[in-house]
């Protein structure tokens, strides 16, 4: 076993403690060392009833029959205890494992009828930040659990996961209420004992590396500034020790990042690449912080700068720049107007603002709804020759949908649709289709506009060009200005406790948000393509060049659709809209 679990598994066999709670990094042999290994303890040393709760029900099938159906059929101790599962044995099945003594329930926190049947024991709780708010309608999967431990002086609850956002995560505040437990090492140098931490770039201590060469990471002693070797980390971590930080709180907590670690895809040359990798991307960044410094993602400066945005306007060769392969548009609808934003896409979701429209009138007459007609349907001049259409619309139906409707209705098959935007809940795709047409005729789309809005801010944040960032234009007469830009900034990220849990909201803070609600509805326009297209842009920039090669400025030519590799000759040809309920691997 490695060091740094040890205590955290004398814990799990101490009856004085009846709670513990490990924030933690991925990889770092949590699951296999301390969860694994508490169940084999369960069933052969001290037989106890047991739940084990993962975030889903497939997530608990998956962990039964790849982590805990292998260990109890190769541990010799544990061989033959349980029986080997079977479909018309409900003593031992996937999700339920009886043996002498004591019983195993496997459950996902979604699962109220899981969570509320028989009392266990013990309770194991793994990636406690990825449950949902409530199971069904029972509320908290971690309180429904707690009951069910209440009846045995000996209970263990053991929660574990990697933390999320800053305020929201489950982990983080089950951690701030431990005695927050670090593990400290000795500089092998100067002897110094200190906790191993990332740093960054300015930091006088952490993870160094020659610039572009992360190969070279080795670790800069906070005391004495000389730098440890990846080599010199075993015999560090095999002599080091828990250290609480709040000893006045009851409940031990331990604290483990992958600096620590001594698997191999740890080791600090590993992780100076992958931070190199994702440091310019904030959606990846997130990922390493939770997941290899085991860290809080905190969303700082949330507030865009709408100047900031508007300085980075820049002239296009032509209507459509080189490396745009397909053009969508989202549609909000006003008292005294509707509004048009039309983004190009291009290879790793790089986007460029084609067009921003304020077509004034009332939008429950036609002439406004004609306005857009044109727009949706002229041909745009591409720089590389040819032009393109629009290939999706998205139309928020939020307001006056009756009008809305009229409109999407017969252009349904052009793929112009109406959505509808919803407060999306974990586990759900953030853009689905309904599977009937409503009493209206519409197939309406829902979105879900924090995730949405999530993906929308964080590509506002990409600064250089490439893949995710997003190229506009200069203003136009109908629109692009000062104003559009300004209303970037009309929206933050707060943290709000309703009804007892934390919940992460977008608050509106200035009165116009059309902006936001634009770019939302043109990205869930591309999704609305489905992966076929969203997945293989780059192939779509190259035959909208190979269209524009052969043809003449003056001709509008919508490029053929890209070459398709024979696992997607089972899908609908990319040209035209998905029909399939949901969107499947959506990527921020």
């Amino acid at each position: 076993m490695v060091p740094y679990l040890r205590e955290i598994m004398d814990a799990i066999s101490d009856p004085t403690v009846t709670e513990m709670v490990v924030m933690k990094s991925a990889q770092v042999g949590f699951t296999e060392g301390v969860l694994n290994n508490a169940i084999g303890y369960y069933i052969h040393q001290d037989p106890s009833s047991v739940i084990v709760v993962q975030p889903s029900d497939y997530d608990a099938e998956d962990w039964s029959k790849t982590r805990l159906a292998p260990m109890l059929r190769d541990t010799p101790c544990l061989v033959g205890l349980v029986r080997e599962a079977r479909s018309r044995d409900s003593d031992n099945t996937i999700r339920d494992k009886a043996y002498p003594g004591g019983r195993l329930k496997v459950t996902g926190a979604t699962s109220p009828k899981g969570l509320r049947r028989t009392p266990a024991r013990v309770g194991l709780l793994d990636e406690i930040d990825g449950y949902p708010p409530s199971a069904g309608t029972e509320g908290d999967p971690i309180g429904l659990v707690r009951r069910r431990l209440t009846t045995f002086w000996n209970r263990k609850l053991v929660l574990g996961s990697s933390p999320t956002l800053k305020g929201l995560s489950r982990i983080e505040r089950a951690f701030a209420l431990s005695d927050q437990r670090y593990y400290h090492v000795c500089c092998p140098h100067c002897g110094h004992r200190q906790v191993l931490r990332w740093g960054g770039r300015d930091a006088d201590y952490g993870i160094k590396w020659e610039r572009g060469k992360p190969d070279t990471a080795s670790y800069l002693c906070a005391e004495c500034g000389v730098l440890i070797d990846e080599k010199e980390k075993r015999g560090m971590v095999e002599a080091g020790q828990w250290v609480p930080t709040r000893p006045e709180h009851t409940i031990p907590g331990w604290h483990i990042n992958a600096l620590i670690s001594l698997f191999d895809g740890a080791r600090w040359p590993h992780i100076a690449t992958e931070f190199e990798a994702v440091h310019d991307n904030p959606e990846q960044l997130q990922v390493f912080v939770n997941t290899v410094l085991g860290e809080v993602w905190e969303l700082r400066g949330e507030r865009l700068s709408g100047s900031h945005l508007e300085a980075r306007v820049e002239s296009y060769a032509a209507a459509v720049p080189a490396g745009v392969g397909v053009l969508t548009m989202g549609v909000d609808v006003h008292g005294d107007r509707i509004e048009a934003v039309i983004r190009g896409w291009g290879a790793g979701e790089e986007s460029w603002l084609i067009g921003h429209h304020r077509i004034y009138g009332d939008p429950e007459m036609p002439e406004p709804w004609q306005r857009l007609e044109a727009l949706r349907v002229s041909p745009y001049s591409c720089e590389v020759g040819g032009s393109l259409r629009v290939r999706a619309c998205m139309i928020d139906s939020g307001y006056l949908t009756t009008a809305v409707y009229q409109y999407v209705r017969p252009r349904q098959g052009q793929g112009v649709s109406a959505a509808k935007g919803v407060q999306e809940q974990r586990g759900l795709a953030p853009l689905a289709r309904s599977r009937k047409p409503n009493r209206q005729g519409i197939r309406l789309w829902t979105i879900g506009t924090g995730t949405l809005k999530d993906t929308l801010f964080a590509r506002l944040r990409v600064e250089r060009p490439g893949p995710r960032y997003m190229h506009f234009c200069p203003p136009t007469d109908t629109g692009g200005d000062a104003e559009y830009f300004a209303q970037f900034e009309s929206e933050v990220v707060v943290s709000e406790r309703v009804q007892g849990r934390h919940v992460r909201r977008y608050r509106q803070v200035r009165v116009r948000n059309e902006a936001i609600d634009l770019e939302v509805l043109a990205l869930a326009a591309l999704g609305s393509l489905g992966a076929g297209v969203r997945d293989h842009l780059d192939r779509w920039v190259a035959a909208v060049a190979e269209a524009g090669q052969s043809s003449t400025p003056s001709v509008d030519r919508t490029p053929p659709p890209p070459p398709r590799s024979p696992e997607e000759e089972t899908h609908e040809a990319p040209h035209t809209p998905r029909r399939r309920g949901f969107v499947h691997r959506w990527r921020p």
